[in-house]
């Protein structure tokens, strides 16, 4: 083949080496510059490198039939967004190595794929081939929609560890979880994985090996050809939402329990003995399967009889946190967000915590400390997403998340007077060159870049109060209106990103792992009121592991909080049952 003719001046998207995001979109110049490629995004694009976090050809393009080598330099990507392309039938075949290993989001729908790479679930031919565990151990959502995959194999589970949501709806598979699963070890696979879509296949099966996933809530079967479901499916332990629709089901109870949606009685049915089981304990006589699955339930309690002083300690020291839904909330905070954020910072997830307890010891600070490691770690200085803290008592509903023009927004930052926003960036920037020069460095600094992702912006994110005070402007700072006190008790989080609504949702998750942690270690030593500024590790690490119980008072209620359109359509409700699941394993969650 001749070498692709290709200009770097024929893409001008990629001459801004600095850029966090890049989004190409679809149109007939797109598809004359990749035709000029070669078929393949630019070899330019590699000068992104650490850079880059988000990638996407938004609305497809019809001449992309391979991502390109370029994709092997973008070593710190999050998201890679390929719908609507060219890549299949097997276009993906040399591309699975190139994959960086710190993608969290890959969405290849709608691109005619029959077949995948086996680091990303395609048939393991060579049968080792997969066994190089963890090439993509960040990956939490893998979009496989409207493909033509007929079979899936095992190097997925041990490539992608982490993977929370796996949509495959639209394809032609006919058995799940089919070849998905490995054979079986002394770790479950895919222990995260919360969601698993397969709607619109040619399913035939569904396997016993479903009850391997021992994380699995949500499970859409829906619109296939399936006449029985096994029993198993009832030993996924975490279950909460099951679609079986529109199925071949041959039992006609079971198939009107189904159209009702009532996922707890569908459980039960199939727990019982009900004739909607198939194979495997299915077969079997009602009262022999439920003895059988009585004694299945018991091995680990009696297993557990030889250590119980160690469990009872464990569960001592376990965390934990009620989630008030919304309809039982009798005034919901609600946040609106207006078009105007897409472009700039357009993914928000925001929650409600009451019972915090910041009037103890050092508590206060120690929260603050909290935050602003995770500015520092898994927000990466801010530049991947942003944490606001808000003292709920000051704050006005309904909230409005809006984009306003520098000249326009004007906030009260933390410790200053009210300013314009284009103002307090000047003032920042010039702190942050003098903060440079003190130093002498010659790298940019972590106030550096969380200044720089609002270059060019039109627009600065805001966060709005019924009373139309701004009380928060996402990256730079809070509002002093809104700001935490020792009497602080409950508090309003927000969480914004202009990378992708997941990172928001992982943030905070921890973000409340770590409150929740606090407030237990607050509880135990109130007494002692433990005041030494060095305690703020033992509280992240719940290194307190005495004999202590957990005091009544230990349980933080979080409230769901609705993102809506300015319609009123819902955008995110957090946390929704399926949230959370990322610290699962240190915090029990009571719906």
């Amino acid at each position: 083949m001749a070498a692709p003719e290709e200009e770097d001046g024929a893409w001008p998207e990629v001459t801004d080496s600095g850029r966090r995001e890049l989004s190409l979109v679809a149109g007939t110049e797109l598809e004359r510059r990749v035709r000029a490629a070669g078929g393949r995004l630019p070899s330019a694009l590699g000068g992104f490198g650490a850079s880059l976090r988000s990638l996407e050809v938004r609305g497809g393009c019809a001449y992309l039939r391979e991502p390109g080598p370029a994709l092997a330099r973008l070593t710190a990507l999050h998201t890679l967004a390929l719908p609507g392309c060219a890549l299949g039938p097997a276009g993906l075949s040399g591309a699975a190595s190139l994959l960086p290993p710190t993608l969290r989001i890959l969405d290849l729908s709608d691109n005619a794929l029959e077949e995948l790479p086996p680091e990303l679930g395609g048939p393991d031919a060579g049968g080792e081939a997969g066994e190089s565990s963890g090439a993509l151990p960040e990956l939490r959502l893998l979009n496989l929609r409207r493909n033509r995959l007929r079979q899936l194999g095992p190097g997925l589970a041990r490539n992608a560890p982490a993977l929370q949501e796996l949509l495959l709806g639209g394809n032609c598979l006919r058995a799940l979880p089919g070849g998905l699963l490995p054979a079986p070890g002394r770790t479950p696979p895919l222990p995260l994985l919360a969601t698993l879509e397969a709607a619109g296949n040619e399913l035939e099966e569904l396997g016993a090996q479903i009850s391997r996933l021992a994380g699995l809530k949500n499970l859409d079967v829906s619109n296939n050809k399936l006449s029985e479901i096994p029993v198993e499916l009832a030993d996924c332990p975490k279950l909460k939402d099951v679609n079986l629709k529109d199925n071949a089901l041959k039992d006609k109870r079971f198939e009107k329990m189904v159209k009702s949606c009532q996922t707890k009685s569908i459980l039960e049915y199939l727990r019982v003995g009900g004739r909607g089981g198939g194979k495997g304990k299915g077969k079997q006589d009602g009262t022999e399967r439920e003895e059988a699955r009585r004694k299945k339930r018991e091995k680990p309690k009696k297993k557990a009889n030889s250590d119980s002083e160690d469990d009872e300690a464990e569960e001592a020291q376990k965390l934990i946190v009620k989630v008030l839904h919304i309809s039982e909330n009798p005034a919901p905070l609600i946040v609106k967000a207006s078009l105007a954020v897409k472009e700039v910072r357009p993914y928000i997830v925001c929650c409600v915590v009451k019972g915090m307890d910041f009037q103890t010891g050092n508590a206060l600070k120690r929260f603050l400390s909290i935050q602003t490691k995770l500015h520092e770690d898994i927000c990466d200085k801010r530049t991947a997403a942003t944490i606001a803290t808000h003292d709920l008592r000051l704050i006005r509903g309904p909230l409005l998340y809006d984009a306003r023009p520098p000249d326009e927004l004007k906030i009260a930052p933390l410790g200053r007077k009210e300013i314009k926003a284009k103002d307090l960036l000047r003032q920042l920037q010039l702190e942050a060159d003098e903060q440079r020069k003190q130093k002498k460095r010659q790298n940019i600094s972590g106030l550096h870049k969380y200044l720089q992702l609002l270059n060019g912006k039109e627009n600065y994110p805001c966060l709005i109060d019924a009373e139309g005070a701004v009380i928060s402007f996402p990256p730079i700072t809070n509002s002093e209106k809104t700001k935490l006190g020792k009497t602080t008790s409950g508090i309003f989080l927000e969480v914004t990103s202009a990378t992708s609504l997941q990172i928001c949702k992982d943030v905070m998750d921890t973000l409340l792992l770590k409150m929740a942690e606090l407030h237990k270690f607050t509880a135990e030593n109130k007494d002692g009121e433990v005041d030494s500024d060095h305690e703020s590790n033992k509280v992240l690490h719940c290194e307190n592991s005495g004999a202590k119980t957990v005091p009544k008072n230990s349980t933080l209620v979080l409230e769901q909080v609705r993102v809506v359109d300015m319609e009123g359509n819902l955008k995110v409700l957090y946390p929704s049952k399926t949230d959370l699941a990322t610290v699962s394993s240190l915090v029990t969650v009571i719906h």
